[in-house]
């Protein structure tokens, strides 16, 4: 089997950050692929389950509500519990998509209330939620990545 292109990022020297992740196109549709890096991966703890879960609540509300709502396919965690990935129609690039990030980040960290669809008949963990870590979360990845811009994967070394 061919390694996938996610593994061939080098993971010890990736830092929080937007990464564009890989654009796909078929019968002439494009997708393009982000990488939404909230923590180090190797280096800092990840991202408590709970947190990470209303962030997936609270991101993919946000996402399919904003202005951009029509070109969104896909916003959900990584397996590996260091981020999320975002699913765009269309060929993007991080600088394009970065105001809606960081409108998104906005929106998580000033969210009171109900978590969206954390009701037993909307979602199958529903209790699983925790609103003030998943603002510690996205308040230092915001942070990160203004003060950053990280937007390009480091060169790979295998």
């Amino acid at each position: 089997m061919n390694k996938i292109e996610s593994f061939k990022v080098n993971h010890l020297n990736l830092l929080p950050g937007l990464y564009l992740s890989r654009i796909d196109v078929k019968n002439g549709c494009a997708v393009t692929s982000f990488d939404i890096r909230i923590t180090a991966p190797n280096k800092e703890p990840v991202i408590d389950m709970p947190a990470l879960h209303t962030i997936e609540h609270l991101g993919a509300t946000f996402l399919r509500n904003s202005p951009r709502k029509d070109d969104i396919v896909y916003f959900g965690p990584m397996g590996c519990r260091t981020g999320c990935y975002l699913v765009m129609f269309g060929k993007l690039c991080c600088e394009e998509v970065y105001p809606l990030i960081d409108a998104m980040c906005d929106y998580i960290i000033n969210f009171e209330g109900e978590i969206p669809g954390a009701k037993p008949e909307e979602c199958g963990n529903y209790l699983e939620q925790n609103l003030n870590i998943a603002k510690y979360y996205i308040r230092k990845y915001k942070k990160e990545l203004k003060e950053n811009r990280r937007f390009v994967y480091k060169s790979q070394a295998h």
